[in-house]
């Protein structure tokens, strides 16, 4: 029989026959190389189709206690608490990784045991850390939902971040930041913000999605929302309608963050906002900021580009180029140049209450956009505060 990678049953059973036909041949260098090729095919073959079940983790554990002496009382530095101990090796509680990670230190239990894989043999190394997110914030937020406290989630964190991770299906993103924000931002935290997004949104059905339909009349049937007082609710629809999705998300802590632009799986785009500062003349700016983003920079670039915004302070603080065009391309669909240019945005003095509100009827906008945008042009930010509507969005989306 000549050696061949063996495929079935059939080949097994003549490849195990040549090796007794072998067996009984006058030994020879030449023979013992050939015995040795063929019982390597066999091992192959046996490994693969008849594969050996690993020991359970729990008699593992058994095992070795009793080896060494050990009793329950030994593990508590181990596993926990006394609580934990017995409810784990009466198969009560699943080991998490953590757990694992210990045992695998401590009694020197073969890894692929403990993890229930003969093709993993290492211990994961450490990827997440329980202090660098703020846990409470996401776990009231819904991050978590298949833990029902708190401190099921820091028991078993390793496992609840690596889930919530698991959006991104082992890539890395390119997060692209507006630091606007002089504070110190947590970008770890930022990226747990963006994988419970993609989960949040990975159930919906929208349009198809085609770039070149995002025209000044997409954006101009868009901000005539905005004279509404309910119009921020038509937003999600009108979005998913050119197969944008639109998310309202709160920020999380130590993420300074207003709004996001990037892709979902199939490559559709994700607009999502915060509503870190409840004011209708903020969401129609960053809104328009994140389509800005959508249309001119995210499918010029990387797939896995990423904008997380901080739209609150001025451009003069923002280094970046495209979010400065941004900024740019935001404010002339708010209030177009070619109707009122900036100059006269920029005059106070010629603009009372009752000419914004008159004003903004004939340009179709709510008078918080236009508000806004004189005091951002004056500079002015103590002027008109009674009309930016604060206050007036985070109930409509409860």
């Amino acid at each position: 029989m000549k050696p061949k990678i063996l495929k079935n049953n059939h080949d097994y059973e003549m490849a195990l026959k040549h090796i007794a036909f072998l067996m009984d041949a006058p030994e020879s260098a030449e023979i013992n190389e050939e015995i040795e090729l063929f019982t390597s095919l066999i091992s192959f073959y046996e490994e693969k189709t008849f594969p050996v079940d690993l020991p359970d983790p729990i008699n593992a554990i058994l095992f070795v206690m009793e080896q060494r002496s050990l009793t329950r009382k030994d593990l508590i530095p181990i596993l926990g608490s006394q609580g934990k101990v017995s409810e784990i090796l009466n198969r009560k509680r699943p080991l998490s990784l953590s757990m694992i990670r210990k045992l695998h230190e401590a009694l020197h239990i073969p890894a692929e045991i403990l993890l229930k894989d003969s093709q993993r043999n290492q211990i994961p190394e450490k990827r997440f850390v329980y202090d660098n997110f703020p846990v409470p914030a996401m776990f009231a937020l819904g991050y978590f939902p298949n833990y029902h406290s708190i401190s099921q989630v820091k028991e078993y964190f390793e496992e609840a971040m690596s889930t919530l991770f698991s959006q991104f299906d082992g890539k890395d993103t390119q997060p692209m930041y507006s630091r606007q924000s002089k504070e110190s931002l947590n970008p770890d935290t930022l990226l747990a913000w963006q994988a419970h997004i993609l989960r949040k949104i990975s159930t919906d059905e929208i349009d198809a999605f085609s770039l070149e339909a995002l025209t000044s009349s997409f954006f101009e049937e868009l901000l005539s929302f905005s004279m509404y007082s309910k119009g921020p609710l038509l937003v999600k629809d009108y979005l998913q309608s050119y197969g944008i999705h639109f998310v309202i998300e709160p920020h999380l802590p130590k993420t300074y963050i207003d709004g996001a632009a990037f892709k979902s799986h199939d490559g559709k785009p994700i607009v999502a906002l915060s509503l870190r500062y409840d004011r209708v003349d903020n969401f129609w700016f960053t809104l328009l900021h994140e389509l800005v983003h959508v249309k001119e920079h995210l499918y010029r670039g990387p797939d896995d580009r990423v904008f997380f915004d901080d739209t609150s302070s001025s451009s003069e603080e923002c280094e970046s180029q495209l979010e400065q065009e941004a900024n740019q391309f935001a404010r002339e669909y708010l209030i177009p140049s070619t109707l009122i240019d900036c100059d006269e945005l920029g005059d106070s003095s010629v603009w009372s209450a009752s000419r914004i509100l008159a004003t903004s009827k004939e340009l179709r906008r709510s008078p918080a956009i236009l508000a806004g945008c004189i005091r951002y042009e004056t500079g002015n930010y103590a002027i008109y505060s009674d009309m930016l509507g604060s206050g007036g969005l985070k109930h409509l989306f409860q």
